[in-house]
């Protein structure tokens, strides 16, 4: 009521609630007052809180970039297993149609005076495997004059040729098979001195 009062007259005299009120009020403006710093404190304060924040920003920003660098990390490695795992299933199932190959391959070399209808037929099914194995991304290698390299020829002799020259194939015993850079099966090959 006495605020109602001082609100609608304003010259009016104070009651002693309004009084009470306003020293109350004037005792807690005095205690922040005492509260406060000295400007220099208050500004040295501010700046190690600012640094601290930019610290822990820096941290949290080198946290994420790490995180970023560690998921492209893991996508990259899960796609090259992916195409790994391809690799692996095509050449192991390669691997058991190479016998087949090789037989089709001895029998066109060996039938030189056969019926040439099945000289034929039998080239026919070597183009069919050809195919099948150009599809699956498995080229042959291990030609008579290519270059040896031990790490894709199994050499299981030597021989002295003026046809060849030195450290060449001079004979394929069986063709080698691969898929990109994984061996399926290394070239079976005769080098020359």
């Amino acid at each position: 009521m006495a605020k109602k009062k001082k609100d609608e007259n304003p010259e009016e005299v104070l009651t002693e609630e309004t009084v009470g009120e306003t020293v109350e009020e004037t005792e807690e403006a005095e205690a922040v007052d005492a509260e406060v710093l000295p400007e220099e404190e208050a500004t040295d304060e501010k700046e190690e809180k600012i640094k601290s924040l930019t610290d822990e920003i820096a941290a949290q920003k080198d946290r994420f970039l790490r995180l970023m660098a560690e998921y492209d990390n893991y996508r990259k490695r899960t796609a090259n297993e992916k195409l790994s795992l391809y690799d692996d299933a095509t050449s192991k199932a390669v691997a058991e149609l190479l016998p087949v190959a090789d037989s089709v391959r001895m029998a066109l070399e060996n039938l030189k005076d056969a019926d040439p209808e099945i000289l034929k037929g039998i080239g026919l099914i070597q183009t069919q495997l050809e195919r099948s194995f150009s599809k699956l991304k498995v080229e042959s290698y291990g030609e008579v004059g290519d270059a040896f390299d031990p790490n894709l020829h199994n050499a299981v002799s030597m021989v002295d040729s003026e046809d060849v020259e030195s450290n060449h194939i001079a004979a394929v015993f069986q063709t080698g098979y691969k898929i990109g850079d994984k061996i399926i099966r290394h070239a079976m090959v005769q080098v020359a001195n």
